[in-house]
C-alpha cells in the first residue's frame, strides 16, 4: 500500500517563492511515476510535474522555467520548488504517486489530502 502527504504551501506574494514537499511511503520500487497537479477553484485539476522512476522530468508549460521537481531518495520523498510566483499559480496542491498494485500487472494513482498555494498581495 502507498501512502502519499503533502506539507507546505502557504501564502506568498506574487514573484516570490515556495516549495512544497510530499513524503510517499510504501515499496518504492513498485512506484512508476511521481508528480504534482493541482486545481483552482472552479477548474479541472492539471498536472504541473513528473518524475519517473529513472529521474527524467515533465512539466506543464505554464510552470516551465519556474517550477522544479525533485527526490529525495533517501527520505522517500518528492518536492517542488515554485519561483516567480504569479496569482494564476493559486490552487490546492496534490501529490500522487502511480504504483504496480502488489500482486498484479495493474495501476493505479495514490493521492494526498492536497496543501493550498495562494500567490496574493
Amino acid at each position: 500500500q502507498v501512502h502519499v502527504m503533502e506539507s507546505g504551501g502557504g501564502l506568498v506574494e506574487p514573484g516570490g517563492s515556495l516549495r512544497v514537499s510530499c513524503k510517499i511511503s510504501g515499496n518504492q520500487f513498485r512506484i512508476i511515476t511521481r508528480g504534482w497537479h493541482r486545481q483552482a477553484p472552479g477548474k479541472q485539476r492539471e498536472l504541473v510535474a513528473t518524475m519517473s522512476a529513472s529521474g527524467s522530468t515533465n512539466y506543464a508549460d505554464s510552470v516551465k522555467g519556474r517550477f522544479t521537481i525533485s527526490r529525495d531518495y533517501k527520505e522517500n520523498t518528492i518536492s517542488l520548488q515554485m519561483d516567480d510566483l504569479k496569482p494564476e499559480d493559486t490552487a490546492m496542491y496534490y501529490c500522487f504517486a502511480n504504483s504496480v498494485v502488489e500482486g498484479t500487472i495493474t495501476r493505479r494513482d495514490y493521492w494526498g489530502q492536497g496543501t493550498q498555494v495562494t500567490v496574493s498581495s
